[in-house]
Parts: structure tokens; C-alpha cells; sequence
């Protein structure tokens, strides 16, 4: 059985791949300043998400929405969709907290806590990327 994949899920795959990369890309940069070169760990954090975010804009409009726009506005554009949708998680991640039963759950499993605070946090950042991935296709990188 062959599975055949729309265009739209093929590049949603993409656009999570891209996430994938700009997470090991983001992390690296902050071990590698921090732990390799010894600089201030505040500097460290900020340089790791500013080349995690180069390298997602990158990707994003060279692979996944293949445009040839231009770099400036597109550039502006996904910087303020990555603000926009922070801020849609952020809203998304203290209303499922502080609006359901999920407060005041906790669970320990040996010495690992599953929190409310986490599943809400979870559940965020799917909204954040599902928000982040629809503004992209359709503001930043649209055809």
C-alpha cells in the first residue's frame, strides 16, 4: 500500500522538520557558547535563539514555502509572526492552566514530575506552531 501525501501535509511535515533542526540548531549554539567558550549563560540563550531563528527563516523559505520573496519583508514578517503567536501561546498556555482542573495535577513517577504546568506548556506550543505554521503560509512566505 502506497500513502500519498497533499501538498499542504507533505509541507507541514517540512515545517516540522525545520522545528526539529532549529531546536538541535538553538541548543547547540547555547552549550557550545555557554559550556565550550564560557560566555555569560543570558548571552549564551540570547545568541542560541537569535541563530535558531536565522536558521528557521532560512529553511522555512528556502525548503518548506520555497518563495523567492524578498528577504527584508519576509524576514520582518516571520519575526513579527514569531512575536504574534508567542504571545497566542503564551495566552493559550495560562488559559488551559489556570482555567481547568490542570493546576492543581501533579503526578511523580520516580523522580520525574508530570505537572499541569507541563501539559498546559505542551499544549501551548502545539498551538504555537500550528498558529505559527498558518500566519507563515499565509503572510510571510504566500505566494
Amino acid at each position: 500500500m502506497k500513502l500519498k501525501l497533499s501538498a499542504s501535509a507533505l509541507q507541514f511535515i517540512r515545517y516540522a522538520c525545520v522545528g526539529v533542526l532549529n531546536t538541535i540548531v538553538t541548543f547547540a549554539v547555547i552549550i557550545i557558547c555557554k559550556s565550550i567558550i564560557g560566555m555569560n549563560p543570558w548571552v549564551s540563550n540570547a545568541l542560541g535563539y537569535i541563530c535558531g531563528i536565522i536558521n528557521s527563516f532560512i529553511w522555512n523559505k528556502r525548503w518548506v514555502f520555497r518563495t523567492s520573496g524578498h528577504y527584508a519583508r519576509e524576514a520582518i514578517a516571520f519575526l513579527s509572526g514569531a512575536l504574534v503567536c508567542y504571545g497566542v501561546q503564551l495566552l493559550a498556555t495560562w488559559l488551559i492552566y489556570n482555567e481547568t482542573g490542570l493546576k492543581s495535577w501533579e503526578y511523580t513517577i520516580h523522580t520525574v514530575t508530570l505537572s499541569g504546568y507541563g501539559i498546559a506548556t505542551v499544549a501551548g506550543n502545539i498551538i504555537y506552531t500550528v498558529t505559527y505554521y498558518i500566519y507563515n503560509k499565509l503572510i510571510t512566505f504566500r505566494s
